[in-house]
């Protein structure tokens, strides 16, 4: 992990030079045209990376869409797997749930879900913020041909690697047990749940569902919440935006905004770090923390998925952004994220230009 991180500091020194060379443009040498840094850099990432197609999208703190560009084969209404950009819309499906008094953030898989012993105490905020003590993988959460029923009681069989709350693991089995709570407190399967929880409210369409293998648009009835939705940038928008104004949608408060308030802090800061691609960065509720004050509160948040699509959201900067792409068995695991730290003081530096 740390070999390429390494060659995507180096591909970020490169990305730097492209954005600021007299070539690509400035937008500090062209006020009419505040994002042609953001644009030059974006390309230049685009072009380094040999892939078919990117999009990136910018929204201010109004969501007013202040920049768009699309790179190569690629379209904002293009739906493509999303991998880890899931994991902060299983969140805010879980939010709701919470603030309609279904769950709370310290309901357990013992009250749930009849675990005991020590697998007993794991609460909905360890599951959220992966921090359960259970392994972070299995490969049921990957097997379209059973039910999450089927694989979260196989999950159950299985050791804990560390105590509830006192490591960090990221992977998928963690949420996938946080969704089969919300069924079993419902009486309502997990797409249901996000349908009428989060697709609806938020003018989705009706054919957006989880699946345990999106690449293959296989396995609905054992939804991957850490990665299993297909969508496209203009339609995450929807949940980015939702998330940005904590909670308010076209006016209307759907959740109480004190939750975001809470997805933004890291939980257990005492946590030992076990499994994270994350380099630096701390975890929250479902969302990467980008600040510097994890233990206290973050503004900034993200959810960076492997294939490259990346949603971002910065409340104190007031914008939020996604870079869409589907970059499936690519070397460039982290391009998504990498080239989202590239973008971030370019996309802040044109907004003040804008006087956003």
């Amino acid at each position: 992990m740390n070999t390429v991180f390494s060659r995507l500091a180096s591909m970020s020194a490169l990305l730097v030079l492209a954005a600021c060379s007299g070539d690509s443009g400035s937008s500090s040498d062209d006020p009419s045209n505040p994002f042609d840094a953001v644009d030059s850099a974006a390309q230049a990432a685009f072009e380094s990376a040999g892939i078919a197609g990117m999009g990136l999208a910018v929204y201010d703190r109004d969501g007013v869409q202040v920049f768009e560009h699309m790179y190569g084969d690629f379209s904002p209404d293009t739906r493509v797997a999303i991998a880890s950009a899931s994991k902060l819309v299983s969140g805010v499906t879980l939010f709701r749930l919470i603030d309609a008094g279904y769950l709370s953030l310290d309901t357990t898989t013992g009250e749930v879900l009849g675990w005991t012993a020590d697998h007993a105490p794991i609460t909905l905020r360890h599951l959220m913020s992966f921090t359960s003590g259970l392994a972070p993988e299995n490969p049921c959460t990957y097997d379209s041909s059973v039910t999450l029923t089927d694989c979260v009681d196989t999950i159950s069989q299985t050791e804990l690697v560390a105590a509830p709350g006192t490591r960090f693991d990221y992977g998928s089995v963690h949420l996938d047990v946080a969704g089969r709570m919300a069924e079993v407190v419902t009486g309502k399967s997990w797409n249901e749940l996000f349908a009428e929880e989060v697709r609806d409210p938020l003018g989705l369409p009706a054919d957006i569902v989880y699946y345990a293998n999106p690449l293959r648009v296989a396995g609905p009835d054992n939804p991957l919440l850490a990665g299993g939705l297909r969508l496209s940038m203009n339609e995450y928008e929807h949940v980015l935006h939702f998330v940005f104004d904590k909670g308010v949608w076209q006016g209307t408060a759907l959740l109480a905004p004190q939750i975001f308030d809470t997805q933004g802090v890291e939980p257990y800061p005492d946590a030992v770090i076990g499994k994270s691609p994350g380099g630096a960065l701390r975890y929250g509720l479902t969302a990467w923390l980008e600040c510097s004050t994890p233990q206290t509160g973050c503004n900034s948040i993200s959810s960076p998925g492997a294939f490259g699509f990346t949603p971002w959201l910065d409340r104190n900067a007031g914008y939020y952004a996604i870079l869409g792409m589907q970059v499936a068995n690519n070397p460039t695991t982290h391009f998504g994220s990498h080239l989202e730290q590239q973008l971030k003081p370019l996309i802040v530096q044109a907004l003040q230009q804008q006087g956003k």
